[in-house]
């Protein structure tokens, strides 16, 4: 077997952000993850979220280090990576929650505005999406490690970076999606909770 593709900071994280997820996807059945990156997030979250599906999704360029995950710790409910590039509308149907770690900071913020939009149009009423990483509180960042991390992204690409938690916050509400919890995880990250409005389904 080839060597797999890792990442520290997700075996760093998967136990807390797994915890979180437990309640907040009690009631979901499929999960669309968007940005699996290594794979290793899934390959960890399925078997231990027995009653979902999960979803892999990414860029082409990604899809064989997911795979390569899913063939070493194979799991009934873990599904092959579908091609997902945010900078298209395309979003396959189906799906009650959305999971994405370590994205938002990495994307053009035109492109996590359109994962809102999109999360907001096809989940149903009631649906949940979680999303992982830093952000920033009344525009401070909340450690020196962050600041640093944010500067590193922006010399390397100018559009990504760590973005505002109320402009996120705000974004998502215009397309239906209610901040319900705010979890603070290890090395200053978050895990944020939105719920699709009803009313908006």
């Amino acid at each position: 077997m080839s060597q797999l593709p890792f990442s520290q900071a997700c075996m760093n994280n998967r136990e807390p952000i797994l915890k979180v997820l437990k309640e907040a996807f009690s009631s979901s059945s499929r999960v669309l993850e968007i940005g699996s990156g290594t794979g290793q997030h899934a390959a960890y979250f399925a078997p231990a979220l027995p009653h979902l599906i999960w979803q892999t999704s990414d860029l082409a360029e990604n899809h064989d280090g997911i795979l390569a995950w899913q063939q070493a710790y194979p799991a009934d409910n873990l599904l092959p990576p579908i091609l997902m590039d945010l900078r298209d509308s395309v979003w396959p149907e189906g799906f009650d929650a959305v999971f994405s770690a370590n994205t938002a900071h990495i994307v053009a913020w035109s492109l996590v505005e359109n994962m809102f939009h999109l999360a907001g149009q096809h989940l149903p009423g009631g649906g949940m999406l979680a999303l992982y990483g830093p952000f920033n509180y009344n525009g401070a960042y909340t450690s020196e490690s962050n600041r640093a991390f944010d500067e590193m992204l922006r010399q390397r690409d100018p559009s990504s970076g760590i973005r505002d938690f109320e402009q996120v916050v705000n974004t998502a509400s215009e397309y239906g999606l209610v901040l319900v919890h705010d979890h603070a995880l290890p090395a200053n990250n978050r895990l944020l909770l939105f719920r699709k409005s009803a009313r908006a389904a």
